[in-house]
């Protein structure tokens, strides 16, 4: 009977099958959603199209293995989650208590985070601009200052002057060298200057000497683990000195942009960025929406550009990718990098936004019509708009699930295009064509899986004055699926 009740729930939700396939990797509530459709139903009724839907317990054990891979190298650590990468309170809650801090990026997200339980040992602001407000919120809560430039440090000072207290501050830094080539970024004081800045300006009876420093912090634009591995190595001479001229100089915060894996299946990939290509190239491109190249292009008969999306397969990603920049071996030293912040007594600091984000989210949305445009293709309109899932990326590459509210015949396989809701040619919110075991009904529902990292609501909107979606946090701690299991993020009280 069991057996027979599992046979009919696999047969109301699929994943979209294109002829270049890109299984996501998926996680045991996710497959119990889909399974439980009147759960969904209700939960898409009540709040509205699309839901953002955040598992809890994923994100506590995402928590800890980072934890886990530090301890196993005896190093003194801490871990910041990166609240830009998603707005949910609940998630800054559930960060404080699996025991990590959250890195904030504006004023809003310093004050929410505050409210949430956040302190002076849990937070830090790293903004990209500081204005006033958000550094005298900051001084006066005693959280770590990460300062940029100069000006900064001016701004810094006069508040802190206003307060009559110390400003705990971290100086990001670029610039480093590798391989004979300076590593370019619009952020931070250049390495080759820092010390010497410090030095000249910064302590007790000089220009800045109510900013105590604390640490140093970078971030590159890049995801090699060698890069990281040589900045960090230059980081730590950085820290000696420093340490040297009298600053106690205790962490190195080596920030965000830590590789995750969200495909099944590496040959998938080498296979779909194959075929990209070679669509493009011969000008037989049945795979995106109206020849979308993402990224690549046809001139003078030669293939140009390169995939502009997120590279979604990583044999190495998370903790990997942490133990191959902890591992990697300094040639003046003869020593590891982790050797190497053991021996200098020197914390080591993470900012993960998207990776700490692995497997804890999902977006659902209601399918409203079904039409045939002039080239014969199909469009399946969403209640959403391209805004709900959108990163900096070129698209997606994930392929969604398909919850139909009847059984699937075999023959009955269509391909479409899922389209949105904002008055835009461009709003396509998959580019690439999905294969469907039938065509959707009205009222079904898609649903597009690991969207919790920079794709939920980096760059939503409201145009059209369009609601934003309904982030609902999903404890999933009790055994059986329940519709009260789903807490409004809204409704998240701050302190």
């Amino acid at each position: 009977m069991e057996e027979q009740k599992i046979m009919i729930e696999q047969k109301m939700y699929y994943k979209g099958k294109p002829k270049n396939e890109l299984t996501p990797i998926t996680s045991n509530w996710m497959h119990e959603l889909f399974s439980d459709q009147a759960v969904v139903r209700g939960l898409v009724e009540r709040y509205g199209s699309p839901i953002n839907i955040h598992h809890l317990p994923s994100f506590n054990q995402n928590c800890e293995s980072y934890k886990q891979v530090f301890e196993s190298y005896g190093l003194k650590n801490r871990i910041f989650y990166a609240r830009k990468a998603n707005k949910s309170k609940g998630l800054v809650k559930q960060a404080f208590a699996s025991g990590i801090g959250v890195d904030t990026a504006s004023f809003k997200e310093l004050e929410q985070s505050l409210s949430l339980g956040g302190n002076a040992e849990n937070l830090v602001l790293t903004a990209a601009i500081k204005t006033e407000p958000q550094i005298e919120l900051a001084i006066n809560n005693g959280v770590p200052i990460i300062l940029d430039n100069e000006d900064e440090c001016r701004l810094t000072q006069a508040v802190a002057t206003k307060l009559n207290k110390k400003a705990k501050v971290g100086f990001r830094i670029s610039g480093f060298e590798v391989d004979g080539k300076k590593l370019y970024s619009r952020f931070g004081f250049d390495v080759d200057e820092v010390v010497d800045f410090i030095g000249s300006y910064v302590g007790e009876g000089k220009t800045f000497d109510l900013l105590e420093v604390t640490g140093l912090h970078f971030h590159l634009d890049s995801y090699s683990t060698y890069q990281r591995s040589i900045s960090l190595i230059a980081s730590i001479n950085i820290v000696s000195s420093l340490k040297e001229k009298g600053y106690p100089v205790s962490f190195i915060d080596i920030g965000g942009g830590i590789l995750m894996n969200y495909l099944e299946d590496e040959k998938e990939w080498t296979s779909f960025n194959k075929n990209l290509k070679e669509a493009v190239l011969t000008q037989n491109n049945d795979i995106t929406f109206n020849d979308y190249g993402l990224g690549f292009r046809l001139e003078d008969g030669k293939l140009r550009g390169k995939l502009n999306t997120y590279p979604y397969f990583n044999k190495i990603n998370k903790g990997s990718f942490i133990s191959e920049v902890l591992e990697f071996m300094d040639d003046a030293s003869g020593l590891s990098v982790a050797s190497l912040l053991l021996e200098n007594e020197i914390e080591i600091r993470i900012e993960p936004g998207r990776s700490l984000l692995d497997q804890v989210g999902m977006t659902v949305a209601k399918v409203i019509h079904r039409k045939k445009d002039a080239k014969g293709q199909w469009l399946v309109g969403l209640e959403m708009n391209m805004s709900q899932m959108m990163s900096s990326s070129a698209d997606f590459l994930l392929d969604p699930y398909m919850l139909y509210t009847k059984e699937v015949k075999e023959d009955e396989s269509v391909d479409v295009f899922f389209t949105g809701a904002y008055c835009l040619e461009r709003d396509v919110l998959l580019k690439r064509k999905m294969t469907l075991p039938r065509l959707p009904e009205i009222g079904e529902y898609v649903a597009f899986v690991n969207t919790a990292g920079y794709m939920m609501h980096f760059f939503e909107t409201e145009a059209h004055l369009f609601e934003l979606s309904t982030n609902l946090i999903f404890t999933g701690y009790n055994e059986k699926l329940s519709f009260f299991q789903f807490i409004n993020d809204n409704k998240i009280v701050l302190e």
